[in-house]
């Protein structure tokens, strides 16, 4: 399996699933739902009970105010701000829930399409993708999330002793090598980004293509990213390209403003369909990539006279049948009586 045709089929296979397209852009506005309703409204009412003018906050000396008077309105109104942190947690959990939800459906029904379970998009197999990998996924994010969090912290702390090391031993006087360790570590941190997001993308894999339970999921990643050094490099390829075009369109917005009249309008709408419609569209051909490339050098890799077309046409590899096909011998024609 090459780079190229990993992610040719992986625009081939959302353009055949464009339905995970809209899902992932309703889901977001289903977000922002729930926190307009949930933290939104009680907000609002407590800006009405304390008399808060968000107009005259602009002022600092209105600000400093407010936060004098802010520990007499917390006890005399302390159950609305618990009502208000209670609206910030369960829109918190809301959205974080649907988002897994929407994530096991998207990559459950992905890769059905790469197995050919079901090559078009069937909201029925959506829904029970994303019942059978809702908890796995709650349990795989956290494990990885605190990994992250952990690592960050080290490199961090590691950051933070290097420069004061530096700044001590160079008495401040040497921007230059300052400037170097700060540029160095924020590659070192974007570098592990990168190895963050490629383990959690080929540990789902696993979990949708394999079955595999969320631990296990992770350390398969993990080896499998050491048996597999291209499968991280077409990770980085397709992720940076997928920035770069993001980076691209809101260029192209910013020129278009500059157009009379309707410029401002062709910027909104590029814009618009920019951070809404192409990254969720590019978000759902990095997971079609990555999942093409590991099924087929994992899962089910190719013999060597198998040609590979996972998304279109006939996926199954036509063997040549010629050598089977032995002559069969003759059955000799009954003699006739009346010749002998």
């Amino acid at each position: 399996m090459t780079y190229s045709g990993a992610i040719k089929n992986g625009f081939k296979l959302i353009n055949k699933n464009w339905q995970l397209v809209l899902i992932q852009i309703a889901a977001v506005f289903a977000a922002f739902l729930s926190f307009v309703i949930l933290v939104g409204v009680p907000l609002a009412i407590v800006f009405i009970i304390f008399g808060i003018d968000l107009t005259g906050l602009s002022r600092i000396q209105d600000m400093f105010g407010m936060l004098n008077a802010l520990p007499e309105m917390l006890s005399k109104y302390f159950g609305l701000v618990i009502l208000v942190l209670i609206g910030i947690i369960l829109s918190a959990t809301a959205a974080l829930s649907l988002q897994v939800f929407v994530l096991g459906g998207t990559i459950g029904s992905i890769g059905g399409s790469i197995k050919k379970i079901k090559e078009e998009f069937h909201l029925k197999i959506f829904f029970s993708e994303g019942r059978r990998l809702f908890f796995p996924l709650v349990v795989f994010t956290t494990v990885i999330s605190l990994v992250f969090i952990a690592a960050a912290s080290i490199l961090g702390l590691s950051i933070g002793g290097v420069a004061a090391l530096v700044s001590f031993l160079s008495n401040g006087d040497d921007p230059a090598l300052t400037s170097f360790f700060r540029i160095f570590f924020s590659l070192v941190l974007f570098f592990i980004v990168l190895i963050t997001l490629s383990i959690t993308l080929y540990g789902a894999a696993a979990m949708a293509l394999k079955g595999t339970s969320p631990i296990k999921s992770i350390k398969e990643s993990f080896k499998y990213l050491y048996n597999h050094e291209g499968a991280f490099l077409l990770y980085c390829i397709v992720f940076i390209g997928s920035i770069s075009i993001i980076v691209a369109l809101l260029l192209l917005s910013y020129i278009l403003s500059f157009i009379p009249i309707i410029g401002y309008l062709l910027a909104l709408i590029v814009r618009w369909f920019t951070l809404y419609i192409g990254q969720s569209y590019l978000g759902l051909v990095i997971i079609a990539a990555t999942f093409i490339y590991y099924f087929f050098t994992e899962v089910n890799p190719p013999q060597a006279d198998e040609k590979i077309e996972p998304v279109s046409g006939n996926s199954t590899p036509q063997s040549d049948t010629s050598q089977h096909l032995a002559s069969e011998p003759e059955t000799p024609l009954p003699e006739k009586e009346g010749l002998r």
